[in-house]
């Protein structure tokens, strides 16, 4: 893959790899990408052991990389709360102070993996080598004109090689084989409401209509876990979700709906699970990166380019306008946790 080089009085001295490079990544947003870009800080780890590695991200979503413990350093944003509250004094405050902390640090690269003109531009004030994707490979193909550099990747397979590809052309290394997302579940303590015996976590919210699971699949999916004495569990994340997770529960033999959890808190409770089965949202790909067993279930989506991608314990059903029915589902869980078990 060539590079596309750009402002020629930066690019004429070439980088000087050192042992303990500073890099910056942006990944804002949402939690499924930032997810994806997660693989990144152990393919530069395994090349430079020495790295300092921080992350541009959106605050809600800082819990996430900070579960990668190379991840040092953490630069939240709040792009979308600045939006809606754009006349008032406190968020600019909030972007000046932003603007100075981004300003104060050095690094050797800064790295955009979003490929947004949004991520392009909060990162305008860095002092470093600013990278990303080439006109052909960003989401929005004019954010490539406020990178320095810039570097062709395909778009027709996964983010997490996108991602990975743009990381390894911009610093110079060869892409090592194989995907590691280097994140554990976080010890925290366990609420005393989580079953002792087996449970399976349900993700049947995402956030659009068109990705949902119809929840009479759902509700006959969870009596059939039920009949093998294993509980299930429907986290939520705002009121439409948690009424959908009570509306179920009320249908499913001893299922449970929590009150709303932490980041971490789900991150631990899918680390213990059985099984975690879930429709096209970010927490599906946070239970594959950890290797809990989990099903992916796309009804509007191409799980090739953003599906579960995390090895054998982890498996795509449906795709765009081909929904699996609750059979299928069935079938694949047993054979998957089967597997687990052998």
């Amino acid at each position: 893959m060539r590079a596309i080089e750009k402002n020629t009085a930066i690019m004429s001295t070439p980088f000087t790899h050192t042992a303990a490079p500073r890099i910056l990544l942006v990944k804002t947003s949402s939690l499924g990408d930032v997810l994806h870009n997660l693989p990144v800080v152990s393919d530069i780890m395994r090349e430079y052991p020495g790295a300092q590695i921080d992350w541009m991200v959106e605050r809600p979503f800082a819990a996430l990389p900070r579960l990668h413990p190379d991840v040092k350093g953490i630069l939240s944003v709040a792009v979308r709360e600045w939006r809606k509250n754009i006349f008032k004094s406190n968020t600019w405050e909030e972007i000046s102070d932003f603007r100075k902390r981004l300003h104060a640090q050095h690094y050797d690269f800064a790295i955009d993996t979003q490929g947004l003109v949004k991520s392009a531009l909060l990162m305008r004030g860095v002092n470093g080598l600013r990278c990303g994707f080439d006109r052909d490979g960003a989401r929005e193909p004019l954010a490539a004109l406020l990178y320095q550099r810039t570097f062709q990747v395909t778009k027709d397979q996964h983010a997490v090689e996108r991602n990975r590809q743009l990381v390894a052309q911009a610093m110079g290394y060869e892409l090592p084989a194989g995907v590691n997302y280097g994140i554990t579940p976080p010890e925290i303590s366990l609420p005393d409401w989580l079953p002792a015996n087996a449970y399976v976590v349900l993700l049947h919210a995402t956030s659009r209509d068109d990705k949902l699971w119809d929840e009479a699949n759902w509700v006959a999916l969870g009596k059939y876990l039920q009949q093998q004495n294993i509980r299930c569990l429907l986290p939520w994340g705002n009121a439409l979700e948690k009424s959908r997770s009570e509306r179920l529960s009320a249908q499913i033999p001893q299922a449970i709906t929590p009150r709303k959890l932490t980041l971490n808190e789900i991150a631990a409770i899918i680390g213990k699970a059985h099984a975690v089965i879930g429709v096209d949202t970010g927490l599906a790909h946070l239970a594959a990166a950890m290797d809990v067993p989990t099903l992916g279930i796309y009804t509007a989506t191409d799980p090739a380019l953003t599906g579960l991608y995390a090895g054998e314990r982890a498996i795509n059903l449906g795709g765009i306008h081909r929904a699996p029915d609750v059979a299928e589902v069935i079938a694949t869980l047993t054979r998957l946790t089967t597997a687990v078990k052998s």
